[in-house]
């Protein structure tokens, strides 16, 4: 499937892998439907999309945690476009505190927005991506498929946001309905700045180092080859497929690894 001249949602869209997303796909001709929170940005992403691109971007304003305001995102790009060929769940938070020490709301609050606004919004566009045979995305991550410490409650949403996508599949096998869930490894984004500690407030600084991450700009050309390929799961990184095959064959090696790792940031939470 090219992407030209197709009709395409991103949630999360401001910033990040959703604001690399949206100019990749400007630039393969993609007509796009932006959500996001920050209203102000998401209108001047859009009109320099269609300054630059020469396509259509309309910026709404959504938080995925609404049931409503995901409906209105989903009637927003029929009523400009009349259809909906591509819906890409980005929008997410991430997390940095120990379950002892967390505060409960910390955890509802990373499932209200990663696990529930993919299934909002997915709810939604479903019925205008059947009539297309188009592609329903999810922006997930490979603490998707190992949990990871300090980050139970992003590990939780992004294992449940598997589960849900992987049960989709299923149902749209013979419908000509696209899934595909998109793993990236550690990216250099503003995610880790806006991580919520144990009280749900932004930590404000990464404890990891990012210049040593995949960019956003590269995370979004692999997804927007992996929808034009109609492809089933992108892994990315050797990092990210080392961690998904040593999960099913050596996951207590695994496990002794990852706590390795996470106890050599700054200032670790595992002592």
């Amino acid at each position: 499937m090219k992407l030209k001249d197709k009709v395409v949602v991103i949630t999360g869209a401001s910033s990040g892998i959703g604001k690399s997303l949206a100019i990749e796909l400007a630039k393969r001709g993609a007509n796009l439907v932006l959500g996001a929170r920050q209203y102000v940005t998401l209108c001047t992403l859009a009109q320099n999309i269609e300054t630059q691109h020469h396509v259509r971007a309309v910026a709404v304003q959504c938080d995925v945690t609404v049931a409503d305001d995901c409906a209105m995102l989903i009637k927003q790009a029929v009523l400009t476009f009349g259809r909906v060929d591509v819906l890409i769940n980005n929008a997410g938070i991430s997390m940095r505190a120990l379950f002892k020490d967390a505060d409960l709301s910390v955890l509802k609050s990373l499932m209200d927005v990663n696990f529930w606004g993919t299934v909002y919004c997915t709810k939604y566009a479903l019925p205008e991506v059947l009539k297309t045979q188009g592609s329903i995305v999810a922006v997930s991550s490979i603490a998707g498929y190992k949990g990871l410490p300090g980050r139970s409650g992003y590990s939780a949403s992004k294992f449940a946001m598997n589960g849900f996508m992987d049960s989709l599949r299923e149902e749209n096998l013979k419908t000509g309905v696209h899934v595909m869930v998109a793993c990236p490894g550690f990216t250099a984004s503003n995610i880790r700045n806006t991580a919520l500690n144990q009280k749900g407030t932004p930590q404000g600084e990464s404890t990891l180092e990012e210049d040593k991450m995949m960019t956003s700009d590269e995370v979004a050309t692999i997804i927007s080859n992996g929808i034009e390929a109609r492809k089933r799961t992108l892994i990315m990184t050797r990092q990210g497929k080392l961690t998904v095959l040593m999960s099913k064959f050596f996951p207590a090696l695994l496990d002794k690894m990852v706590y390795n790792v996470f106890a050599k940031e700054r200032n670790p939470l595992l002592k």
